[in-house]
């Protein structure tokens, strides 16, 4: 009875969410791409012409809004579930954490590297706050690790973080391999969740 209380909750909030209404109307894969919109607005991350990879891609949301402002054939996603295709992007299905599949999206790139990776990348969540802490960071830091190889110098790296105990140890993390890391919650973050974002800009 609690479990379908609780679904039937959520159920409710996922329908009145103007931001599921938003994506709906605009075409958008989920109401994600809505976080990424916003930070770009602020940011100016996605620039005409630059070369990105979305990690933990799907339903390719971000790609979507990566294509419509990088342009077609820029934009390289990869996840452990399958995309649908999406033109002007390329989707391997793998996962980032295998050296086979990290190679496979680096040969992609052109010489250099990427200008910019984005990873929206969570755990499945226990409801175990220690347990999904220590999984979000182990992802935190594969993005990072990704990025050491893939991404060109002076690029700039997007990444989903929980903010917890793991959260000072992981900012001092990227703050080693960037000139700046910057905390961003966007307005489609919703408010009672402990999900925020860290822009690294300036790859070192």
């Amino acid at each position: 009875m609690r479990r379908s209380r609780s679904a039937g909750a959520w159920l409710r909030r996922h329908v009145s969410d103007p931001y599921v209404r938003q994506a709906r109307a605009g075409g958008w894969r989920s109401r994600a791409a809505f976080k990424l919109i916003e930070i770009d607005r602020r940011d100016a991350l996605l620039r005409p012409g630059a070369f990105v990879v979305d990690l933990g891609a799907a339903p390719g949301s971000w790609s979507q809004v990566a294509v419509s402002r990088a342009g077609a054939g820029r934009v390289i996603g990869i996840d452990l579930l399958p995309i649908a295709p999406l033109a002007g992007a390329v989707f391997v299905l793998g996962d980032v954490r295998s050296a086979g599949d990290s190679a496979a999206i680096e040969a992609l790139l052109p010489d250099g590297g990427a200008d910019l990776v984005l990873s929206d990348m969570a755990p499945n969540l226990s409801g175990v706050a220690a347990a999904d802490q220590a999984r979000s960071a182990e992802l935190v830091e594969v993005a990072a690790e990704f990025s050491a190889r893939a991404l060109k110098r002076g690029g700039d790296l997007l990444v989903k973080v929980f903010q917890g105990s793991e959260f000072v140890r992981l900012r001092a993390l990227l703050t080693s391999a960037f000139e700046r890391v910057l905390v961003r919650k966007p307005g489609a973050s919703r408010g009672e969740s402990a999900e925020c974002y860290l822009l690294c800009r300036g790859r070192r």
